[in-house]
């Protein structure tokens, strides 16, 4: 009996030691593994990376960026139906388990037993795979497994079942539907397979995208279709066998073609290249790009989609009228078809996306007249080259402005762009790439709002943004800054100026500097106004000298045209270097009665989480948040823009630029008929033209130029080819808009005056036009002629005394000539 004592006694000691040995190594073991794991504060705060989304004023989507396609959606807004797929598909007992499943395990190792390995079948829960991402790696060994499990065992005890799945559902990597678009989460994969938010999802498609994390690749709806129709009713199969679907359904379900359709493209993303990336570079200049990649933000822009795809037709048809008028260039490239069939060799032409509705194409054959062409193939969401053969034929309409028969002008295996002849079925027009590019800006002129910016012909050819990032001169679209500064200090619209020859001395051994009007002739004296409307280049080197120009240094950094302009009388003539964004928001504030604005392209930026980062219209609305109207005065917003130029001043310029419409160099834009003021702009050698105008709504700059400076022709003008495109974006943009007037601010006394002489209105005869004065300011009188018995002079006019009683200017010597 004793001795059974000792040896029971010497199994418990020996099982005790064994116990504690066996605890000691899992307690180390426990220790050893989990010392570099996250703490509970980490995971409690852990974030996936969220894709950023730029959307339109419209709220259409214009732009995603992200290292990982995520729209996070939180727990209480997925369906039952997707949980209950996913749990059917990755882990049915996830609401029973504490992060690790027993049952699961057992089950895994024996089905590997029976397979001898050769399918390895995986028992990891949707809490450990959550887990995974708090690990560095994913290779395959028991280490990364134990840590995983002890994650996962953390998880739980530091989140809820149903913020686990939410990590889950929101992470989960959901394969490659298209090139370079890595999903991940329900929602990114529900809009890129089926086009749908989650909440349209069939059972089918559910469970379709529940079948996907095991191996995306291995049940891709193109190259792996039958596999993933497999894998697709598997997951059914067990929905229906948890009770989350009816057997009937199920059944119906299972029936069902796979369905996939590649989400197509947004048209405003096609046409926005240029405004989506100042959006983007914009936020990664306020945040850094892994808030701009991962950080889940939500933008809204100022973007308006129709007036963008306007402007990118205005300035499109712009350059291809400028760029066609000399001529056809010949094919972009030429490929051989001998033995090839033409498709697969035309789809490895690479070719702009953005330039819809032209098309890549080859010519096939040619001969009576006209070419047959084959258009490039589109490419399917797999990969491949689609088995559609489309073919066209380009006659002598589509050639008559290359000034050449078909035969001439294209060839057998010419690669050309075409675009549809929108009269004639199946024919197309021969078109080329322009070598001239631009800008267009247009911004809402009371709040620099940008509603469209096309910054060149095509993002895809180049991402270079001219409307942003080109420094070019402005020419004499700055000579209004010039004269609001005169009017700003005195002037009226009536003073004259000398137009005259100007020779300014520039020292010994140098050649003095003698500008020239554009038409090398010159007029006497002349109004201020007439100045502007014929862009008289002597009256503004005249009136910069007699105003100064360090005060017009000073009004131009106002404006924001110049940070810092030198104050060179050849800067009057706008001889520095600025862009079409600060011209366009310079003009905008003579448009908004001289307050300044500061352009922007977005309106609200928010988090992830919808809390509000940024808005752009920060003004304070007294009593907006009244419960109810109780019969006082309206809710007014306080006004906090600085004045940067009289309002009287500004409407004043404004009324002399609408002279430039309906006199000036701008003539052209009056086919508009509606109420513009706007100014030219044409570079020494015509290197550059601008047109810079604005409605009372709509302020618009369009610039032309070769990106390496050249000149667009010894004849070229602003008013020939810049004006055009104005004119152009705006019959489209106020098509359906009032004729709306300037608004007359209070204060100003409009007096008809003789237009030429700038007289106050008499009987000498002539065209009168209704001139803005301010307060204390009044035209000359006009001074009839004294009659002679020999002959009638011309009649005389008193030139109105310039500000502080100095002689009109130009009248007498000045010491500059």
């Amino acid at each position: 009996m004793r001795f059974v004592l000792r040896f029971f006694g010497f199994l418990f000691s020996v099982g005790a030691i064994f116990f504690l040995i066996g605890a000691v190594g899992l307690a180390y073991g426990f220790w050893f593994y989990s010392k570099d794991l996250p703490d509970h504060a980490q995971l409690a705060n852990y974030e996936p990376p969220v894709m950023t989304r730029i959307h339109a004023s419209d709220g259409s989507l214009i732009a995603e960026y992200a290292r990982e396609r995520r729209l996070y959606v939180p727990i209480q807004a997925v369906p039952k139906l997707v949980i209950g797929a996913f749990l059917s598909a990755e882990d049915k007992n996830f609401y029973k388990h504490m992060g690790v499943d027993p049952e699961g395990l057992v089950r895994a190792v024996v089905a590997n037993l029976r397979s001898g390995g050769a399918r390895e079948q995986g028992a990891s829960t949707i809490t450990q795979q959550v887990a995974k991402n708090f690990l560095v790696g994913n290779e395959r060994s028991y280490e990364r497994k134990i840590r995983e499990a002890l994650i996962a065992l953390r998880m739980e005890s530091t989140f809820s079942k149903d913020k686990i799945l939410e990590l889950y559902l929101n992470e989960i990597f959901l394969g490659t539907l298209t090139p370079g678009r890595n999903l991940h989460g329900i929602a990114a994969a529900a809009l890129d397979y089926f086009g749908k938010s989650i909440h349209e999802l069939t059972i089918a498609e559910a469970a379709y995208i529940a079948a996907l994390p095991k191996g995306p690749n291995n049940y891709h709806p193109f190259r792996q279709r039958k596999a993933a129709i497999d894998r697709r009713n598997w997951v059914i199969d067990r929905m229906a066998a948890n009770g989350y679907i009816s057997k009937e359904d199920a059944e119906a379900a299972q029936k069902e073609p796979l369905n996939v359709k590649p989400r197509v493209v947004s048209p405003n993303s096609i046409a926005s290249g240029y405004f989506a990336e100042g959006v983007r570079r914009d936020i990664a200049e306020r945040y850094g790009e892994e808030t701009l990649y991962e950080g889940g933000l939500l933008i809204r822009s100022t973007l308006d989609p129709k007036m963008q795809a306007m402007a990118r037709k205005a300035l499109v048809d712009g350059l291809v009228r400028f760029d066609e008028a000399r001529g056809w260039r010949g094919a972009q490239q030429k490929i051989d078809l001998a033995g090839r069939e033409w498709g697969l060799a035309l789809a490895e032409v690479s070719s702009l996306g953005d330039v819809q509705p032209w098309r890549l194409a080859v010519v096939l054959e040619v001969a009576g007249g006209r070419a047959k062409i084959g258009l490039q193939p589109k490419r399917e969401a797999s990969g491949q080259v689609g088995k559609d053969r489309e073919t066209g034929l380009v006659t002598a309409d589509g050639v008559k402005w290359t000034r050449r028969p078909v035969e001439r002008a294209v060839s057998v295996g010419d690669v050309v762009y075409v675009e549809p002849l929108a009269d004639k079925q199946g024919q197309f027009r021969l078109r080329q790439i322009p070598e001239i590019s631009g800008a267009i800006v247009a911004m809402d002129p009371n709040t620099g709002r940008v509603h469209a910016m096309v910054g060149g012909f095509s993002y895809d050819q180049s991402e270079f943004n001219r409307a942003v990032q080109a420094m070019r001169q402005p020419g004499s679209s700055f000579k209004p800054i010039v004269y609001a500064t005169a009017l700003d200090n005195g002037y009226t619209p009536s003073n004259q100026i000398m137009d005259s020859p100007f020779v300014l001395d520039m020292g010994p051994g140098q050649a003095a500097w003698a500008p020239s009007n554009y038409d090398g002739k010159s007029g006497g004296l002349r109004t201020l106004r007439y100045g502007v409307e014929h862009s008289k280049n002597l009256m503004t080197v005249r009136l910069a000298n007699e105003v100064g120009m360090p005060a017009i240094s000073e009004y131009a950094r106002r404006f924001g045209v110049y940070d810092d302009l030198l104050p060179l009388l050849s800067m009057s003539l706008g001889a520095g270097e600025t862009t079409v964004m600060r011209m366009t928001a310079a003009y905008s504030m003579f448009a908004n009665g001289g307050r300044r604005i500061k352009p922007t392209l977005i309106d609200q930026i928010q988090d992830r989480n919808g809390r509000t980062l940024y808005r752009h219209d920060d003004r304070k609305c007294n009593g907006c948040d009244a419960e109810k109207w109780d019969g006082g005065a309206a809710p007014k917003l306080t006004e906090t823009r600085e004045q940067v130029l009289d309002p009287l001043t500004a409407y004043q310029i404004t009324s002399i630029l609408e002279g430039v419409v309906q006199r000036g160099t701008a003539q052209t834009v009056k086919a508009v008929g509606k109420p513009l003021a706007g100014k030219t702009g044409t570079t020494n050698d015509a290197k550059d033209v601008w047109f810079v105008g604005f409605s009372p709504d709509l302020a618009v700059g369009v610039f032309l130029g070769y990106d390496t400076p050249k000149s667009l022709g010894n004849a070229a003008t602003a008013g020939q080819y810049a004006a055009p495109v104005f004119r152009d974006f705006m019959q489209m943009a106020l098509k359906d808009k009032p004729a709306t007037p300037f608004r007359v601010p209070a204060g100003i006394k409009l007096i008809r005056v003789n237009a030429a002489t700038g007289t106050r209105a008499g009987g000498e005869g002539g065209g009168t036009i209704l001139e803005a004065f301010k307060p204390g300011q009044s035209p000359p009188e006009y001074v009839p002629p004294e009659p002679s018995a020999e002959e009638v002079p011309q009649a005389e006019y008193t030139p109105a005394p310039p500000p502080g009683g100095q002689r009109a200017v130009g009248a007498g010597p000045s010491g500059l000539y």
